[in-house]
């Protein structure tokens, strides 16, 4: 309810002298009517004069209240004083400060009005439609504050003056200072620059920024738990466990001696080396685990989950995941596809040796002799993964190799001369492309010679997008998966049929 206030009475006084006017002025009006009455009652028709005279009075009554009723009667400007209109009172409202009642183009609370403002929902002449909600998308931002109070709150009071609802926060606590590192929900015309001017202004440092998806929604403990589970099942999860669980970054893995057979430098220690963008971890298996990403320091946070997940991998040891496949070649040879290890390191040199100079040369790339050398760094899983083809009877004839490098995962492939151009090669592809997908890479590059027409058709078959590059009789070619996922998704089923 408006409280008005006014230097004036909100009455007027009354005088004596007009209540005598008014006064008079009934009894004249009384005396007229009882006149005229007399004379037209003593007319002829005088009865019915009176009676029609009474219904003309009734409906022009009646025409004026419907008249008023149906256009409405503006109310009377309010009197200078009243506290509305464009008096100079002024109005109270509940929790504000009394503000000049009355100024031109201001409501009754001194808001300025605008012309045509629409009223709200379900008042009259208002709209019940709710405003269309403005469309979103998730970013993750990373940002380094004080540890000291207030400091927080500061830059969470930036973001919501910019429209950006925190979805979720983790703290990183550093000797100095914290990194916090949120996941935003804010307005696609929000532009990132103006989101890193606010947050630096609100006094964070080092401001850094990336689109998120859905998987981000899923909160840190539950993705640690996940994570764990898959590298307890497959040891070749590891290096894809640490991608996930610190971001975009590049996992590279070496072993402790080439494969020539030569020392490949120190390992690190066994607590393992933080040094700003990188991580060097020590492989149970030997060799060491490097984890670099560019722009973003890892914290210590960071270091230490990736410390634990290798802890649990060297507690649980070398172990795949069981399970074949039967499959049925055109000409009707069963075949056997599963994953192989390095147990599977002297069948592998078998095979090798019943294959052509020709076809391991095209495979390696260099003198047939050398083949045997890299059997045991390609069945390593902590490079990738390979897939093994075997007949009914248990002879090993194909080896499929998925191996990690960065963003991206190269795939290489070798089949015994006596089982070339049946499909197997095709299968194998398909195979190693459905898994590279679901590890998250970017694209999957085959490295052979020009003159493998085997390869270059394995390829095409994909039927993705295909990129080609020669360079000395040596040819790259990188197959693009499409975002739409519609032919990924068919190659991942073929996977696991």
């Amino acid at each position: 309810m408006t409280d008005v206030t006014s230097s004036q009475s909100a009455r007027r006084p009354h005088h004596w002298r007009r209540d005598l006017a008014e006064l008079a002025a009934v009894f004249t009006a009384v005396a007229v009517v009882d006149m005229v009455a007399k004379v037209i009652a003593h007319a002829p028709d005088g009865p019915y004069l009176l009676l029609t005279a009474a219904l003309a009075f009734l409906a022009t009554a009646g025409f004026h209240i419907w008249w008023a009723r149906r256009h409405g009667l503006r109310p009377e400007p309010p009197e200078p004083g009243s506290g509305t209109g464009t008096g100079t009172g002024e109005v109270r409202r509940s929790g504000h400060e009394p503000v000049p009642g009355g100024a031109p183009g201001h409501g009754s609370d001194g808001v300025p009005a605008a012309e045509g403002a629409a009223t709200a929902p379900g008042e009259p002449g208002g709209s019940d439609r709710p405003p269309a909600p403005e469309e979103t998308v998730l970013r993750r931002l990373r940002t380094t504050v004080r540890d000291e109070p207030g400091s927080l709150a500061a830059l969470t009071a930036a973001l919501a003056d910019l429209r950006a609802d925190v979805v979720s926060l983790q703290t990183h606590p550093l000797a100095r200072g914290t990194v916090d590192e949120f996941l935003l929900r804010t307005p696609v015309s929000l532009p990132v620059e103006r989101l890193r001017e606010r947050v630096a202004a609100a006094g964070g440092t080092d401001v850094w920024t990336e689109r998120a998806d859905a998987h981000d929604l899923v909160d840190t403990p539950t993705r640690v738990l996940e994570l764990a589970t898959r590298t307890a099942l497959d040891t070749a999860e590891l290096p894809l466990a640490l991608r996930q669980l610190l971001g975009r970054c590049t996992i590279r893995s070496r072993p402790a001696v080439t494969p020539t057979g030569r020392p490949d430098g120190a390992p690190p220690p066994v607590e393992g080396v933080l040094a700003g963008t990188v991580i060097k971890l020590r492989d149970p298996r030997g060799g060491t685990i490097t984890v670099e990403r560019h722009q973003l320091p890892f914290t210590p946070a960071e270091f230490a989950r990736a410390r634990a997940l290798m802890e649990l991998d060297a507690r649980l040891g070398p172990r795949t995941p069981d399970g074949e496949d039967l499959l049925t070649l055109p000409e009707g040879e069963e075949i056997v596809v599963r994953r192989a290890d390095q147990n599977d390191l002297a069948a592998a040199k078998e095979m090798q040796a019943r294959c052509s100079d020709l076809t391991l040369r095209l495979r390696y790339h260099g003198p047939a002799g050398d083949a045997h050398r890299y059997l045991d760094h390609l069945l390593n899983p902590r490079h990738g993964r390979t897939l093994a083809v075997e007949t009914s009877s248990g002879l090993l004839v194909g080896l499929g190799h998925l191996l990690w490098d960065g963003d991206e995962t190269e795939v290489a492939l070798l089949v015994e001369d006596e089982w070339q151009r049946r499909g197997i090669g095709a299968e194998l592809l398909k195979r190693l492309v459905a898994l590279a997908r679901e590890s998250g890479s970017r694209g999957v590059y085959a490295v052979t010679r020009s003159s493998n027409t085997g390869m270059v058709a394995a390829m095409r078959g994909l039927r993705l997008p295909l990129d080609y590059q020669i360079e000395e009789g040596t040819l790259v070619i990188t197959a693009r998966p499409d975002p739409a996922e519609a032919d990924l998704r068919q190659l991942h089923d073929h996977a696991r049929s």
